[in-house]
């Protein structure tokens, strides 16, 4: 109980310090009132734009608030645009523990001490952040991997600081004027499942080796192999990556990597992850990506750190999808209609209306490289457009919205002059065809087809059971029903033996038009 009163005095400290209330004040109906509150503090220094004090007393606070200002930075929906950026500036800087903690924690969670269990275990790590470190590895067979370990006590501290950080997010909405809008309580119960879900490294681990499965025959990206033997809640082991950070851009031209490629290449992953797969990496800031120099994966991405992922359903995949391919044939009507079909716009919402902020929102941006243009600036007017007409924010697509504007930092990074627009049109039109078109019709009927051939020969027999048990009904007005149906299921045999033929031979004519589109390509 101490320990919280204490760190509960820390936090006032810092946000005296750093003018926090000052911020929050700022925004409170009652602010006039209580303005005179800043004669107390005449010792401080406010001259720093408020998103630089923001994220220097998060800093200051520790690796959990670190971590929800990095998540907090992703919902530039609910926060003015300053302060999103800033937000968005946060870096785990986060000292090691010690390597005698690392090894008791490898012991507790694998069972043995890492001399018996690696052929060699380097005692320095070689990364830490505010949930785990790395250290580097060999196993018994020679090869080279990387061991996570969880950092001890983590679970605590997240449990306590989430604890006040709901108390503080309950005073927001009940005195902030614009408090509900924001939803304060609900980004903090986002944040709090997406750190429980980084403390299970399994779950991170099993994360890690969908994305590996999902691209085993791609050249694009390298996703490394995880190690079961050796992995637990706490610790997990995988393969060491070589490879050279993606944001050393010096050093990758150096290597001889194309960063035009390069930057075409990111842009296929994200909607190959996106609209083939609905999982995605969803955590892909610079730190987490890495460029291959092995001989034989030379210039391919290499993603790390699998605690974030984001999934999506079939339904949210087409509607992206028509969305997308709405946005890059300028045909905001239906970028309108599709909100409004949706429901994530209200019935009542006049098209013409919506297509016209839509409009005005994206039609500056077209034509244009990344260099000249900025999706956070158009999230920003889209964000406000929904505002306007009432459009539900998707929680499902929150992970996305940060994704994207993840991939758009890697971009510009790498090339500047890159014309998204062009580089990802051929590949949603492509998609949509193998979805909608022959390919996509031939693809679904292979999946359906053993669920109904196994269903279609037991339904004269699910039908005459159903007409048992009619038939066993006492009441007189059955007799009527029962007598209709028994004659039904006459016709009904005949027309399911026609359509169990005609059904095989629409298998097969789909395998054999699948065949002659093999041949032909």
């Amino acid at each position: 109980m101490m320990w919280k009163f204490m760190r509960v005095l820390k936090i006032l400290r810092v946000a005296i310090r750093y003018g926090l209330d000052e911020i929050v004040i700022s925004s409170l109906a009652i602010a006039p009132k209580v303005r005179m509150l800043d004669r107390f503090w005449f010792w401080r220094d406010l001259s720093a734009p408020r998103g630089v004090r923001l994220r220097m007393a998060l800093e200051e606070l520790g690796p959990i608030f670190v971590k929800f200002g990095q998540v907090l930075s992703t919902r530039r929906d609910l926060m003015p645009m300053d302060i999103a950026d800033e937000l968005a500036r946060l870096q785990d800087r986060v000292p090691p523990f010690s390597s005698d903690v690392a090894i008791a924690q490898v012991v507790k969670s694998l069972g043995a001490h890492p001399d018996v269990l690696f052929a060699q275990f380097e005692r320095e790590p070689v990364a830490s952040a505010s949930i785990a470190q790395v250290h580097f590895a060999k196993l018994k067979n020679g090869r080279d991997v990387a061991v996570k370990v969880l950092r001890p006590g983590i679970k605590r501290s997240i449990d306590e600081d989430v604890a006040l950080m709901h108390i503080v997010a309950d005073m927001i909405e009940r005195l902030w004027a614009d408090g509900k809008r924001l939803k304060p309580k609900e980004v903090v119960a986002e944040f709090d499942k997406y750190l429980h879900d980084e403390l299970d490294l399994m779950r991170e681990a099993a994360n890690g080796s969908q994305l590996r499965r999902n691209f085993a025959s791609s050249d694009l990206l390298v996703v490394p192999e995880m190690f079961w033997d050796f992995c637990s809640t706490s610790v997990i082991t995988m393969e060491r990556m070589n490879g050279i950070p993606i944001s050393q851009t010096e050093r990758l031209i150096a290597a001889g990597v194309d960063l035009k490629k390069l930057a075409r290449d990111g842009v296929e992953i994200f909607f190959t992850q996106v609209f083939r797969d609905g999982f995605f990496h969803a955590d892909m800031h610079p730190g987490n990506i890495l460029v291959s120099t092995d001989p034989e994966t030379f210039g391919r991405y290499i993603a790390l750190d699998f605690g974030i992922v984001g999934t999506l359903t079939d339904f949210d995949k087409d509607y992206l999808a028509q969305n997308f391919l709405a946005f890059f044939r300028r045909d905001y009507k239906r970028v309108a209609e599709a909100h409004i079909e949706s429901g994530w716009a209200p019935k009542e919402t006049r098209v013409d209306e919506l297509e016209s902020a839509v409009r005005a929102c994206c039609e500056p941006i077209f034509d244009r490289p990344l260099s000249e243009i900025s999706f956070g600036q158009v999230l920003l007017r889209l964000f406000q457009t929904s505002r306007r007409f009432n459009v539900e924010v998707q929680p499902q697509l929150v992970l996305l919205q940060k994704t994207l504007l993840n991939v758009e930092g890697l971009g510009r990074q790498l090339d500047p002059e890159l014309d998204l627009w062009k580089t990802a049109k051929p590949y949603l039109e492509r998609w949509m065809n193998d979805q909608l078109g022959w390919r996509g019709f031939i693809e679904n009927l292979k999946t359906e087809a053993p669920r109904y051939s196994k269903l279609l020969p037991q339904m004269p027999r699910l039908a005459h059971q159903a007409l048992l048990r009619a038939a066993e009904q006492p009441q007189a007005d059955n007799a009527e029903l029962l007598k209709r149906l028994l004659e039904e299921q006459k016709r009904t045999n005949l027309l399911l033996g026609v359509g169990i033929y005609f059904g095989g031979g629409l298998v097969a004519g789909g395998m054999l038009v699948l065949a002659l589109f093999t041949f032909a390509g």
